[in-house]
């Protein structure tokens, strides 16, 4: 088995490659012998950042791109997804916790995301975001 995989994938509006390159991730986490709550966890925060990245990011603009970069090795997986919008405020997303927010959709995914995640990091701009997950 090689050191690490790493790739970059660029998904061109909602597209079923979305799927596709989860799966490959997974994949990747798999082969380096990750846990089966690594490779749960992996997976539904790919999915929310990716959802989220199409979703809210690009407005679902079928001529935006998502850019995905991902690295994995024995310690750990680490992804960034980065959309083409305006990016968004962490403090402007409802916290789900909280109980006048229990009804809302939003802000849930970012939650677990930070539950279970080893970090989770924006940049500035709120338009790019870097999941890792540390190998347990």
């Amino acid at each position: 088995m090689s050191q690490s995989q790493e790739f970059d994938v660029t998904l061109i509006g909602d597209t079923p490659a979305a799927q596709e390159l989860q799966d490959r991730i997974v994949s990747a986490i798999e082969e380096f012998g990750y846990s089966s709550r690594d490779v749960f966890v992996m997976r539904l925060a790919i999915e929310e950042a990716v959802v989220n990245a199409i979703k809210h990011g690009n407005k679902r603009n079928p001529a935006k791109k998502v850019f995905v970069r991902c690295q994995v090795d024995n310690e750990k997986a680490w992804v960034q997804i980065e959309d083409e919008g305006d990016g968004f405020d962490l403090a402007d997303v409802p916290d789900p916790t909280l109980e006048e927010n229990l009804d809302k959709a939003s802000g849930r995914g970012i939650k677990l995301m930070e539950s279970f995640l080893t970090s989770l990091e924006y940049n500035d701009k709120g338009n790019c975001v870097t999941l890792v997950k540390n190998k347990e």
